[in-house]
C-alpha cells in the first residue's frame, strides 16, 4: 500500500516512514520527555521509540494499570528503558495539576513535552469542570499542562544548552470546525453541539495554541520551539465512540490507513530530529512543514483563544 507513496521531500521522509526510521541513529540519552495519552496508539508507540533512543520517558495516562502494562511491554523490548507512569486525565484540571506536582516530585529536568492525548466525536458531555468534553480534553487540559510545565522546560533548555521542544498533536480536522472557528460564547451549549465540528474546533485550538505559544516564546528569546502536526489517518481507538465506524476502521483500516508505527513518525521527528532545530510555529504532515488554512494562522483568533483559555482556568 505504502510503496507508491515514498517520494522525495525536504525532510527525506514520507507517509510510509516509521517512528523508528525517522529517529534512526539519534541518541536521546540524557533527555527527559513527557508524553500524554501514552497508554495506547500513537502515544504508546512514541514512548517506545523515544525509550529505544535513550530518552527517559514519563507516561501520562488515565488508567494506571493499562499504562503499567504498556510500560512492561516496552521494557520487555527495550531492557535499558527508563520509564515512569503517572496518572493524568486531561479533562480534569485538578488531575493536570496533580500530575505536574507528581512530575516535579521526581526532580527531573524536562526537554520534551508531547501533547498527544485526545478524544474524538464524543456525544455532548461536560467535564467535571463544566467544560465541553472534547474542548476540555484536547485543548484546555493541554493548555494548562503546558503552562504549568513551561518554566521547567525553559530552565532545562537554559541550563543544559539543549533546545526544549513542545510537540502538539493536532489533526487535519482543524479544517472543519464550527463556522466561526471557536464557539467562544457557546462552548458549553448543547443545543448547537455537533460532535464532528466540536472535534475540528478542538484541533484548531491545538494549532492556534501552538502558534501563539511559539510567538510568545520567540519574543522572550527562549531556547524552546513549539510545533503542531497531523499524524495522518491512523488505525487507533480514537473513534471508539462511533461503534460502527470504529469497527470498520479496525477491520479494514490496516489496508488503507497508517499503522501506529507511521502515525508516531512525525511526533518522534519533531521531538528528536536535528532537522527541526530552530523551527517553531510550524505545522507538520509526514515529517514536513506544510501551509495551514488561513483560519489557523489568524493571530487575532489565536490571542483571543489564549485569553479565553486563561479565563476558563482562573
Amino acid at each position: 500500500m505504502w510503496g507508491p507513496l515514498r517520494r522525495r521531500s525536504p525532510s527525506g521522509f514520507s507517509p510510509s516512514s516509521t517512528a523508528e526510521e525517522v529517529t534512526d541513529g539519534i541518541d536521546g540519552s540524557g533527555l527527559v520527555a513527557i508524553v500524554t495519552g501514552a497508554s495506547s496508539g500513537i502515544g504508546a508507540e512514541t514512548c517506545r521509540v523515544l525509550a529505544l533512543r535513550g530518552v527517559h520517558v514519563v507516561m501520562g495516562v488515565r488508567n494506571l494499570s493499562t499504562g503499567s502494562l504498556v510500560r512492561k511491554n516496552i521494557v520487555g523490548q527495550v531492557p535499558t528503558a527508563k520509564i515512569e507512569v503517572l496518572e493524568l486525565d486531561l479533562s480534569s484540571m485538578a488531575s493536570v495539576r496533580r500530575f505536574v506536582d507528581n512530575f516535579n516530585a521526581l526532580d527531573l529536568p524536562l526537554h520534551i513535552l508531547v501533547n498527544n492525548a485526545g478524544i474524538a466525536f464524543v456525544p455532548f458531555k461536560l467535564s467535571e469542570d463544566g467544560i465541553e468534553l472534547q474542548f476540555a480534553t484536547n485543548h484546555l487540559g493541554h493548555f494548562l499542562l503546558t503552562d504549568l510545565l513551561l518554566e521547567k522546560i525553559n530552565v532545562t533548555a537554559k541550563e543544559s544548552g539543549i533546545e526544549g521542544r513542545v510537540v502538539i498533536v493536532a489533526s487535519d480536522s482543524y479544517k472543519h470546525p464550527y463556522r466561526e472557528g471557536i464557539h467562544f460564547d457557546k462552548i458549553n451549549d448543547e443545543s448547537g453541539y455537533n460532535s464532528i465540528l466540536a472535534y475540528g474546533q478542538s484541533k484548531l485550538a491545538n494549532i492556534l495554541h501552538s502558534n501563539e505559544l511559539s510567538s510568545r516564546l520567540k519574543e522572550q528569546d527562549t531556547k524552546v520551539v513549539v510545533n503542531s502536526l497531523h499524524p495522518g489517518a491512523v488505525v487507533t481507538n480514537i473513534a471508539r465512540y462511533w461503534g460502527f465506524l470504529n469497527g470498520l476502521l479496525s477491520s479494514l483500516g490496516k489496508f488503507v490507513l497508517k499503522g501506529v508505527e507511521q502515525g508516531a513518525a512525525t511526533v518522534c521527528y519533531l521531538a528528536l530530529h536535528p532537522q527541526v532545530a530552530g523551527a517553531t510555529g510550524n505545522y507538520f504532515v509526514d515529517c514536513n512543514a506544510v501551509q495551514l488554512k488561513s483560519h489557523a494562522t489568524d493571530k487575532e483568533l489565536a490571542r483571543k483563544l489564549w485569553d479565553f483559555s486563561m479565563s476558563l482556568l482562573h
